[in-house]
C-alpha cells in the first residue's frame, strides 16, 4: 500500500475481530453478504477471518478472498509457520492479499501466557514476519498487548519486524487499557525512536473496555496513526472495539482538527449497520453514536425549533451524510407548539392558534401514556379535537373493575350539557359495563350493531381505535374513539356514536 499522509486506511474486522463476541457468529454465507457489503462502503482492509481457527473459518476467508476485488484481504495468524501458512492458502486467491501476524509484547503476557523471554519472543515475531514476507509483500505484524508493554521493548520490537518486511505494524490496546493522552504519547514515542520507520503505516486497534477505544484512535491518529482497525458498530471481544462509523465521521465532521481523510462511502454507513444487526440479530442501543435510532431524532421543543429553523443549530452532520432518509421528529411531552404546526403542516393540517392549542394539549397528554406518537395518533386527536362539532356528552372519568372472580364494575362521570353525572354500570366484561354505565348516564339504550378494535400502529403502547355502530329505527350512526386503553377507547366511541346521533337530531330527524 503506497501511503498518503493525509488519508486514514480503515481495517474492518467485523469478521475476524467483531465476530468473536458472544452472539455474534456468522456462517460463510452471512460473511459473503456481510464483506460484499464492506466493499461497497470502501473499507481498506477487510480481516477476513483466522484461518487456523477451524475449518468454517479457512473456507469463510478463502471465499471472500476469491471474491472481493477492490478491497484488501487479510488474514489472521500467530506468529507460527502453521497459522502463516494457513492463512496464506486462505487468502492467497485475493486480489490484493496480506497476512496479519501477531505475537505478544507485555512482560505480563511474556510471564504467564507464553512463558518465553523477551528474547525468543522478538526472534519468533522476526522469523513470523519474515515467512509470511515470502508469500506476500503486504504484511502487518501487531505486538499484542501493547499498550501494557515495556516502551524501549516495544520500539526494539517495531524496528525488528520493519527490517524483516513488515509494511504495516499496527499497535493494538488489547485490554482497553489505555486513555487517550497516553495512547496517543505511546505512538509518538514510536514516530520519535523507531529510526526505520521510513513509509510503514502505524495502525490502531483499540478495546472499548473504558468506553475510549474511538477516543484513543483518534488520540493516535492525532500522533501519527494512519489506519484505524475497527468494527461496523463496535463489536467484538468483551465491550467492543473502535467504531468504525464513529472514528469516520468525527474525521468528516472535524476536518478543521484533524485535516485527513477516508475513502468510505458515508452514505453506506447506516445500511451497513442494519444489515449486520439483520444477520447476527443484536440490536444497536437507540442512543448509540451516528446509527442509532435516536442519532437523529429529536424530541426537545427547543431543538425542534432550532431544527425547524436551521438543521446546522443542533445537528452537526446531516443524516443523509450516512445513509438515513431524513431528521425525526419526535412528537412528545417535550414538543413545542411550532415543531407541532410544521409537523401537521406536512401532513396537511393548517390550524389556527386555538386549534394548535387544543392538539398540542391532547398530545401531551397522550404522550404521557404512550411512548412514540405516529402520524395515525395525530390524525385521530385533529378528528375528536377539530374535525367534531360542538358535543352533548364527554367523558370526564372512568374507572373499570374486572377479572375472573369480579363482577365486571364500572364506575363513571360524563357531562351532559352543562352537567356532570356520576354512574355505575354493570356488564358481563368490561367494556359491557362501561356500555351499561353510558347507556345509565345519558338515559338511552340504542342497539349495538357493530363493536370493532383495531391497532392503529405497532407495538404493545399503541392506540387502540375502536368503532362502535348504533341503530336508531332505520337509521344507524358510527363512533369512534382511540386510546393506549382500549375500554377508555371503547367508551369514546359509544360517546362519539351518541354524539353524532344529536347532530341528526338536531337536524330534525325522526330518532
Amino acid at each position: 500500500m503506497k501511503k498518503d499522509k493525509n488519508c486514514v486506511y480503515i481495517f474492518d474486522t467485523t469478521l475476524r475481530d467483531g465476530e468473536q463476541s458472544p452472539g455474534n457468529s456468522m456462517n460463510t454465507e452471512e460473511k459473503l453478504i456481510l464483506a460484499r457489503q464492506l466493499e461497497r462502503l470502501g473499507v481498506d482492509i477487510i480481516e477476513a477471518g483466522f484461518p487456523i481457527a477451524s475449518e468454517g473459518d479457512f473456507d469463510a476467508v478463502k471465499q471472500i478472498a476469491k471474491e472481493i476485488k477492490k478491497s484488501q484481504v487479510a488474514g489472521l495468524a500467530r506468529a507460527n509457520k502453521t497459522d502463516i501458512d494457513r492463512a496464506w492458502q486462505a487468502i492467497k486467491g485475493a486480489a490484493h492479499p496480506r497476512i496479519h501476524t501477531f505475537i505478544s509484547s507485555s512482560d505480563i503476557h511474556l510471564k504467564y501466557q507464553l512463558k518465553k523471554s523477551r528474547e525468543q519472543v522478538l526472534k519468533e515475531a522476526v522469523a513470523a514476519v519474515k515467512l509470511a514476507r515470502s508469500y506476500t509483500e503486504n504484511v502487518e505484524f501487531s505486538p499484542m498487548d501493547a499498550t501494557r508493554s515495556d516502551k524501549d521493548y516495544l520500539v526494539e520490537m517495531v524496528s525488528a519486524v520493519i527490517d524483516a518486511g513488515a509494511t504495516t505494524v499496527n499497535i493494538p490496546d488489547t485490554v482497553g487499557y489505555a486513555i487517550p493522552e497516553e495512547f496517543g504519547n505511546l505512538i509518538a514515542y514510536l514516530f520519535a525512536k523507531v529510526k526505520n520507520m521510513g513509509d510503514t503505516i502505524i495502525a490502531t486497534h483499540c478495546h472499548n473496555d473504558l468506553g475510549l477505544a474511538v477516543s484513543n484512535a483518534l488520540a493516535g491518529i492525532r500522533n501519527g496513526a494512519r489506519q484505524v482497525e475497527c468494527t461496523i458498530n463496535g463489536i467484538g471481544e468483551r465491550a467492543g472495539n473502535t467504531a468504525m462509523e464513529e472514528v469516520v465521521m468525527a474525521l468528516q465532521t472535524r476536518k478543521d482538527i484533524y485535516g485527513l481523510y477516508t475513502k468510505i462511502n458515508t452514505d453506506q454507513i447506516y445500511k451497513t449497520s442494519r444489515l449486520l444487526t439483520q444477520i447476527t440479530g443484536i440490536p444497536v442501543q437507540p442512543n448509540k453514536a451516528i446509527v442509532g435510532a435516536n442519532a437523529f431524532a429529536h424530541e426537545s421543543g427547543i431543538h425542534q425549533d432550532g431544527l425547524i429553523k436551521e438543521k446546522i443549530t443542533y445537528e452537526i452532520m446531516t443524516p443523509q451524510s450516512v445513509g438515513i432518509s431524513d431528521t425525526h421528529i419526535v412528537l412528545g411531552k417535550h414538543s413545542g407548539r411550532n415543531a407541532i404546526a410544521h409537523h401537521l403542516k406536512k401532513m396537511g393540517y393548517v390550524l389556527d392558534d386555538e386549534q394548535l392549542n387544543k392538539v398540542t394539549a391532547r398530545i401531551k397528554e397522550l404522550a404521557d401514556v404512550k411512548k412514540d406518537i405516529y402520524d395515525e395518533d395525530l390524525e385521530v386527536i385533529l378528528s375528536e379535537e377539530i374535525y367534531r362539532g360542538e358535543d352533548k356528552y364527554h367523558l370526564v372519568y372512568l374507572n373499570v373493575v374486572s377479572g375472573n372472580v369480579a363482577i365486571p364494575t364500572a364506575t363513571m362521570e360524563m357531562q351532559v350539557g352543562k352537567d356532570v353525572v356520576r354512574e355505575a354500570g354493570f356488564g358481563n366484561g368490561p367494556v359491557d359495563a362501561t356500555f351499561a354505565a353510558i347507556r345509565n348516564i345519558t338515559k338511552t339504550n340504542y342497539p349495538l350493531m357493530k363493536y370493532v378494535v383495531n391497532a392503529i400502529t405497532g407495538g404493545s403502547d399503541a392506540q387502540g381505535e375502536v368503532t362502535v355502530q348504533l341503530k336508531y329505527n332505520s337509521h344507524s350512526v358510527v363512533g369512534r374513539g382511540a386510546h393506549p386503553d382500549v375500554i377508555v377507547a371503547s367508551a369514546k366511541a359509544y360517546i362519539n356514536a351518541l354524539n353524532r346521533l344529536e347532530i341528526l337530531k338536531s337536524k330534525g330527524k325522526n330518532c
